[in-house]
């Protein structure tokens, strides 16, 4: 079974970065996107120059100044759903650690990267390229490795065995991103007007997937994209990113460049806090572009409540003025739908949203 598996894939499996690697002059045909999706790269033209949230975490941490950073949180949440953070607590010997081992990890022959490739969203550990080579229309400019992180004692085992330094130091960030992932979550829900614990046993009981990305040079990056437009199903996503590439869209679905800032990790809301704060924050739709002479990587981890656990408006947000504006879901019915479902035409909160009549 496991033979037919790998050649069926074989077949149909040619990663980004082998891709760059040949020298290619010009993106294969199932990378260019229909003209409307395409980016406008070099212009200002459907993209927004509008400032975003930079706020420093260590006020957290000080009584007379965590106020501040909860309105900051707050204000950010309702605009953008997004925001990076400075002062994070993760050191950047960390940091720095986990992108070399994901360069070492890319950068194997491909067959070491074959022996963990599958089209199967449920597996614990998967490399693969584009979203799902096997049934993507459109493929994107990106290979990946997705390993679910916690708790790490449980998972570490299936990881990459090369680079021999792979679990060791993407083990430590995948550490340092859960706890910071917890303080965000507790201001979050301060900032809601929750208690700041309101979701402490899920969050300790939940799922991390750590999804590791690699975005190589591209020979025509105005024709293609390496993630298309999409919100995260997770509660929070923290990410980690080497250079430019991710966008952004405002509420009035312009464009947003992120700019790159040394050390800070960027917070996306994901479905889970926007179906918990009963639409009162919204899950941000992102993208990623590319570039013609840089390679990128990120590491997004993806933060969730446990895999069959239901999320669904937090009581105190409900009212008889605020009726519940969605239904609930799981981690687990958001795999299922994506299984079967093109997540690009629709994305998964859309089908569980109440009509308001």
């Amino acid at each position: 079974m496991e033979e037919t598996k790998m050649s069926l894939l074989d077949d149909s499996f040619t990663s980004a970065m082998t891709l760059t690697n040949s020298g290619v002059p010009q993106v294969p045909d199932r990378y260019v996107l229909p003209p409307s999706q395409r980016p406008a790269l070099g212009s200002s033209l459907g993209t927004s120059e509008t400032t975003l949230p930079v706020i420093d975490l260590s006020l957290l941490h000080q009584p007379f100044l965590r106020s501040l950073a909860i309105h900051e949180i707050s204000m950010a949440c309702k605009e953008f759903g997004f925001f990076q953070v400075i002062n994070h607590g993760i050191p950047s010997s960390v940091v720095n650690d986990a992108l070399d081992a994901a360069t070492q990890f890319f950068d194997l022959p491909v067959e070491e990267k074959m022996l963990l490739v599958s089209a199967n969203v449920h597996e614990p550990v998967r490399y693969g390229t584009s979203l799902n080579h096997s049934t993507d229309r459109v493929h994107y400019w990106r290979d990946f490795i997705k390993h679910y992180s916690h708790p790490l004692s449980k998972w570490i085992d299936m990881w990459p065995s090369n680079p021999p330094c792979y679990k060791d130091k993407v083990g430590k960030y995948a550490e340092a991103t859960h706890l910071l992932h917890k303080q965000l979550i507790e201001a979050i829900s301060e900032s809601l007007g929750l208690e700041k614990n309101y979701l402490q046993e899920e969050i300790e009981e939940g799922s991390q997937v750590m999804a590791v990305n690699c975005y190589p040079a591209c020979p025509e990056p105005e024709m293609a994209l390496g993630m298309p437009p999409h919100s995260d199903f997770s509660s929070l996503t923290i990410l980690l990113q080497s250079s430019k590439g991710l966008q952004i869209m405002d509420c009035n679905k312009n464009w947003v460049c992120v700019p790159y800032i040394e050390g800070a990790l960027i917070v996306q809301l994901g479905d889970q806090v926007e179906v918990m704060s009963n639409g009162i924050y919204k899950s941000v739709i992102h993208r990623v572009t590319v570039n013609k002479e840089v390679k990128r990587l990120s590491f997004a981890s993806l933060h969730s409540l446990p895999l069959h656990k239901k999320i669904s408006p937090a009581p105190k947000l409900v009212n008889p003025n605020n009726a519940p504006a969605y239904g609930e879901f799981s981690f687990n019915d958001f795999l299922n739908y994506i299984s079967s479902n093109d997540f690009i035409q629709e994305r998964f909160i859309d089908t569980i949203k109440k009509s308001s009549s």
